[in-house]
Formats: C-alpha cells, structure tokens, sequence
C-alpha cells in the first residue's frame, strides 16, 4: 500500500511564545511536528504494518523541517519528501499549501493519505481535504477509527462529540482527531536508522508550478496574545443575595443581560 502522511512544522505551545511587531518571533522558539500530525504518522505506520507497503512523510517549508521529518522516519516512517519553498514564497496560506502538495502528489498515485485533523498554529482543518478535492479523491476528516479491507473502509469519525459510522473507498484521504490512537515515541534504534532513511529535496521549480497560480489568497494582518483574564470573583451572603449580586455584575460590569 502507498501511503503518504501530511506533516507540518508548528510551535511548540508548551513553550514561551514571543510576538513582536505582530509577529511570532522564531528566534529561540521550539518547534514540533504539529500533534495531530502524530496521530497520522501513527496511523500510517499501523496501516502498514498490517498491509504492508511503504509510508512516506511528506512536508514544505524550508531547511529546519527536515528536524521534524527525522522524527518521523524515527517514529518508523520508511522515507520523506521536503519541498523547499523557503526562497520562493514569502507568503503561505492553506490554499498555498494544498496547491504544492497536490501537486507533487497528483502522479504518485496514493492509496492512502493522512494528515491531522487541524494543525495548532493555525487550526483551519482546511489542507488535508483541499488537497483530496484537487486530486478528486475521498475524504473523511476527523476520524477515531480506521479498518481497511482490500480496498474498503470502514471508519468512525468524530462528530462533535458523538460518533458517524462510514463506509468509503480507497484512494482515501483522512484527517486524524485525537483519540484515534496513542503516538509511539522514537525509540534509540529508530533515531539511529532514521539517520539512514532517505530524505529528498525537492525545490518548487521541480513541480509543475508556477509561483504567481500558488500566491496566498489571505493575508495575516497581525498576531496577538488574547488578554489576560481578571481574578474570579467569589459572591459572598446567602444565595438570594448572591444571585441578586450576579445579575447586577452581569448587567453593569460585563454588560451581558
């Protein structure tokens, strides 16, 4: 089986973040792949595991990726594809993003795509089903359950917290939700092999691309830290004062009845 996992370089959000001039600053900042990715990653290695095939990790960005889809060929990823576009585009969006992917992916002919639900950073979902549209192939997002059978698939995905049952077809994209399974860890003779793995590069001018079809259709006017929130108040009295109190809070200081 020809699986492909989508993969995204994000911030850690377990440490500091820094914003200057309405932009992240990268200087110092810790990076990981994107945790839904994971759950994909993990996903795909399963697969295989009972379907045999190879499982190929595939993300863009630029030279500092290639940390995170080591971990991936650790985690048990037989190979990655970097596409470079760090000299190429200064903007990127997710319709930026799904153009290039597909269109690397248009004539590997993919049984199987996965990719995580959202990514943190940005948390649209959109990728992973916009690359299924350009490449005219099924899709299932958010999915907890996966069972292939020949070239069947039966899936379980999250539906706002219950359950829908699906019975679809490969060539098949899905998106990962939490839950799905429990990501490994990279094990020491994983990181050892994945020095071995193969990693390749390839640069935008390498696709059938041109830069001005892939230009971002939205633009980040600026990034900022929500507001930090002020101390609860505890109510004090008995209960019909303190409800008396509430509504009066309500109305007067948070202005919502």
């Amino acid at each position: 089986m020809n699986i492909y996992v989508l993969v995204k370089r994000t911030f850690d959000t377990e440490e500091k973040i820094v914003i200057s001039g309405g932009q992240i600053q990268e200087d110092g900042a810790e990076f990981i792949i994107n945790p839904y990715d994971e759950y994909a990653i993990e996903e795909a290695i399963q697969v295989r595991e009972a379907h045999g095939g190879e499982v190929t990790v595939l993300t863009m960005g630029g030279e500092d990726a290639q940390k995170q889809l080591r971990t991936a060929l650790a985690m048990g990823a037989d190979k990655a594809v970097l596409i470079n576009v760090e000299d190429d585009l200064d903007e990127m969006d997710q319709f930026t993003a799904a153009q290039i992917l597909a269109d690397y992916l248009k004539d590997k002919n993919p049984d199987l795509i996965l990719a995580g639900n959202v990514a943190i950073d940005g948390g649209s979902g959109q990728v992973g089903p916009r690359v299924a549209d350009l490449l005219d192939i099924n899709y299932v997002t958010t999915i907890t359950k996966l069972e292939i059978n020949g070239t069947q698939v039966s899936i379980v995905r999250d539906v706002e917290g219950d359950s829908e049952m699906i019975e679809t077809s490969l060539p098949l994209l899905v998106t990962a939700q939490q839950g799905l399974n429990e990501p490994r860890y990279p094990s020491l003779p994983g990181i050892m092999k994945a020095k071995k793995k193969p990693l390749e590069e390839v640069e935008l001018d390498d696709l059938d691309i041109d830069e001005d079809d892939v230009e971002a259709k939205t633009e980040t006017i600026e990034i900022y830290l929500p507001p930090k929130k002020e101390a609860g108040r505890v109510l004090q009295g008995d209960l019909s004062n303190q409800v008396q109190e509430l509504v009066e809070l309500l109305r007067k200081e948070a202005k919502v009845v």
